[in-house]
């Protein structure tokens, strides 16, 4: 390997092991938005949502957003719950798990085990990785199908102590 391949090479390595050893921690939702191709901006989760994900060293995560604005359900129990209450907190809701890998300077890719929305299972969620001093930004950069229209989205988190 040409010395310029290698040195390339160890400095993505470095740049990797960089961001990995910065994302490591629990982190607090700050803000989640997702633009759509037109330009229109929405917040899937409302104005305040509320959030924790947490970067394991073992090399886990997990990811845990929700609604900040839904009432409390009528019922003590969730097994109790009328199913338009349950549907509606399904609805406000993102959760999921699994191990987590640095591919890139700038990305990250959550290899999911466990989700509320099934159909994540068994696949991977692609990442972009931004500090902006205090505050990680992970970025769905591919336009995807959310919430009616491709959008991509942007979710803002600041580090807990």
């Amino acid at each position: 390997m040409p010395l310029t391949d290698r040195t390339e090479t160890e400095n993505t390595r470095t740049a990797r092991d960089r961001v990995r050893e910065r994302l490591l921690g629990a982190w607090r939702l700050v803000s989640y938005t997702a633009a759509s191709t037109e330009g229109e901006v929405i917040s899937p989760l409302g104005p305040a949502p509320h959030g924790l994900i947490v970067y394991t060293p073992q090399g886990y995560m997990s990811a845990q957003l929700g609604r900040g604005d839904l009432p409390p359900l009528r019922s003590a129990r969730l097994e109790d719950a009328a199913d338009d209450e349950l549907a509606r907190t399904a609805a406000g809701y993102v959760a999921y798990g699994g191990s987590f890998e640095v591919v890139g300077p700038t990305t990250v890719e959550h290899h999911v085990t466990t989700s509320l929305f099934p159909n994540w299972t068994g696949r991977s969620q692609v990442r972009q990785v931004s500090f902006d001093g205090p505050l990680l930004v992970l970025r769905v950069a591919t336009p995807t199908r959310l919430w009616g229209a491709d959008r991509t989205a942007d979710l803002t988190w600041s580090r807990l102590p």
